[in-house]
């Protein structure tokens, strides 16, 4: 150090140089690295509609979610279990638990999340998303859902699965029969709810609170 009217003066140093380059290297490299992470993990939506021509909203009047591998599967054997329905799309993305497939076409064979649209009424709209999507991921995965959808008079239905043992009551879990049905809805619902609304303080979480 030099001293100069008081004020320290620190010599430049070619030790202090090479670690500042050091430190702008590995920021620029945890750069690179952040950015290939978030690319990979982006959510891709692929619809049969808008392959080789321009991006249409589709219009939608139901559109019912089934998110988890229990509620799938009551989709597959009580809803889609018929020839009235059509596979028009599917997600594509990547995470720790989910690795969808890398192909371009609209319906990856190895996809864990298709979209169904009836066929008599193309108006109502399934999916199936038996696999997990991220906190990082969820936003992407509405925003590109829904944003390929008209918003207005749009009734959505999101069909989920929790364990009994998560479920918060005043009675033992041990005398509940299960599996039990309980709903939520938003104020614009206006139509009768086929089962018990859930108590407080339950709540949803992941990608159906979403």
């Amino acid at each position: 150090f030099f001293f100069f009217f008081g004020e320290v003066v620190v010599a430049p140093s070619f030790f202090f140089f090479y670690e500042e380059e050091e430190a702008r290297e590995e920021t620029l490299f945890f750069f690179l690295i952040r950015r290939e992470i978030e690319k990979k993990r982006e959510v891709d939506v692929l619809w049969s509609w808008q392959e080789g021509s321009a991006a249409e909203p589709l219009v939608c009047s139901r559109f019912i979610v089934a998110i988890g591998r229990n509620a799938a599967a009551f989709l597959s054997s009580f809803i889609l279990d018929s020839v009235c329905w059509e596979v028009v799309g599917a997600v594509k993305l990547w995470n720790e638990w989910c690795r969808t497939s890398s192909a371009t076409n609209v319906l990856p064979t190895d996809s864990f999340c298709l979209f169904y649209r009836l066929i008599s009424d193309p108006t109502v709209l399934l999916c199936q998303c038996s696999c997990y999507v991220a906190e990082d991921q969820q936003f992407q995965w509405l925003e590109k859902v829904f944003g390929s959808m008209q918003k207005k008079g749009l009734q959505v239905t999101i069909l989920s699965t929790c364990p009994v043992a998560d479920y918060k009551t005043q009675e033992s879990t041990l005398t509940l029969v299960s599996p039990f049905l309980k709903a939520l809805k938003t104020k614009e619902f206006q139509e009768q709810v086929c089962c018990p609304l859930l108590e407080q303080p339950n709540i949803v979480r992941d990608l159906p609170a979403a």
